[in-house]
């Protein structure tokens, strides 16, 4: 007997290869098997076979998405959100947050965010000890990048902890130019993790900053339009193409400034394989990110296909940062994403008001954490230094609204006669 059966999806897991139609069993939190429809997989799981069986036929069913640029600090930084009114409805099941705490604030991160989240959360150590508790400027002064400090704080958490994160443009950095890079990159080595750097407008620039990335480090934003050297002239720029060549991951990093269809498809066609972040926050939690179900869409109005794009939201994330996540192989974990798939030509926008079609939409209709469902939760008002223009307030009203209906009806589904909601947005 399982716990949980999902039948006759279409199941795509890059980790293992398989983009199928099949059955998902799951049995004391992970993942017991993984049965292929057609010839040789044997007849299919019978209706009684588990404790819950959910008919997923028609529907895309993926390993729990990983998003490795978040910032989820809420209630103590400029940036932060709580992941759960988010996770439940987008399938984003591991999360991970990029600096928003460095050596001062790491012990609340975990204590006041992470513990308490349904969702698994990790976290990259800022080189500042200041963290994100202000919009930018966490550079500015030197003495709170300090290295052993941080690497102290960063051991006694363990695993937590997966990497560090550095600012490096030009506010962030003030007058010290690249030290804090330097600094960060130290760091790193000595914590034998990667280090994720985001970049913006410079100086630095892209021609500083990629001698300084090992392999395995990641380049976050990388298709912003605001750094100058990342694309020219239709291809990659010669310091790009030496990080790329490096071993750097390019991860998108969307955010609410970052992501420009120009330079998205520059980097597409020259061979880049960027994993998809959102780079969720408090400004882009309202647009143009939304969310990392959004953000796969847009990889693939760049020319990505499907299965690549799922890849670069679960297997290639949790990789980079050695995370056990982003499979359905059995013994997994089983976290569990499950998506309406519509086929078409659906309008997404970058930053600038740059329009595409994508030929993909995926609405989640279920997420799973260790094989239990996330219920609805609703997200808290947006704070008072996140300016939100008249059509995100309203959209913000609409998601409030269509959340509590999702709530109630978990509650008290007799009093309903219409299909849930699951996509609350």
């Amino acid at each position: 007997m399982w716990d949980l059966l999902l039948r006759g999806g279409r199941v795509v897991d890059p980790a293992s290869g398989l983009d199928a139609v099949a059955d998902v069993a799951v049995r004391g939190g992970r993942i017991a098997e993984v049965r292929p429809h057609g010839a040789g997989s044997g007849p299919a799981p019978a209706a009684d076979a588990a404790a819950e069986v959910v008919d997923a036929d028609g529907r895309l069913v993926t390993p729990g998405l990983v998003d490795m640029h978040t910032h989820v600090w809420h209630g103590a930084t400029y940036w932060g959100v709580d992941p759960d009114p988010v996770a439940w409805r987008t399938g984003v099941t591991t999360w991970v947050d990029a600096g928003s705490a460095g050596a001062y604030s790491m012990d609340g991160l975990r204590r006041f965010a992470a513990e308490p989240a349904r969702v698994r959360v990790h976290a990259l150590i800022n080189v500042s000890a200041l963290g994100l508790v202000a919009e930018t400027g966490e550079h500015h002064a030197l003495d709170n990048l300090d290295i052993d400090t941080a690497a102290a704080v960063a051991a006694r958490h363990g695993d937590f902890v997966r990497g560090v994160k550095a600012r490096i443009d030009a506010r962030t950095v003030g007058r010290h130019g690249l030290e804090p890079l330097h600094r960060a990159a130290a760091l790193a080595r000595r914590l034998e993790r990667p280090l994720m750097v985001h970049v913006g407008y410079g100086p630095p620039t892209i021609a500083d900053i990629a001698p300084v990335l090992a392999e395995g480090d990641i380049l976050t934003h990388c298709a912003s339009g605001c750094p100058s050297d990342l694309v020219s002239g239709g291809r990659l720029t010669d310091p790009a193409r030496r990080a790329l060549d490096a071993g750097a991951v390019f991860d998108l990093g969307h955010g609410s400034g970052a992501l420009a269809f120009d330079v998205l498809e520059t980097e597409v066609a020259e061979g880049v394989r960027p994993t998809a972040s959102s780079d969720l926050h408090a400004r882009s939690v309202h647009g143009p990110a939304f969310d990392l179900p959004t953000v796969m869409a847009k990889l693939t109005a760049a020319g990505v296909g499907l299965s690549e794009a799922v890849a670069a939201a679960t297997v290639r994330p949790a990789r980079a940062l050695g995370l056990d996540a982003g499979t359905l192989t059995p013994g997994a974990a089983a976290d569990i994403a499950v998506f309406d798939l519509e086929e078409g030509r659906f309008p997404v926008v970058d930053v600038h008001g740059t329009v595409r079609d994508a030929p993909v939409r995926l609405t989640n209709t279920a997420t799973y954490v260790g094989g239990r469902p996330l219920p609805p939760c609703a997200a808290e008002p947006p704070a008072p230094w996140v300016p939100l223009s008249p059509a995100q307030s309203g959209a913000e009203d609409e998601r409030v609204r269509r959340t509590r209906s999702a709530v109630r009806r978990l509650e008290r589904p007799e009093d309903f006669d219409e299909p849930f909601p699951r996509d609350g947005a």
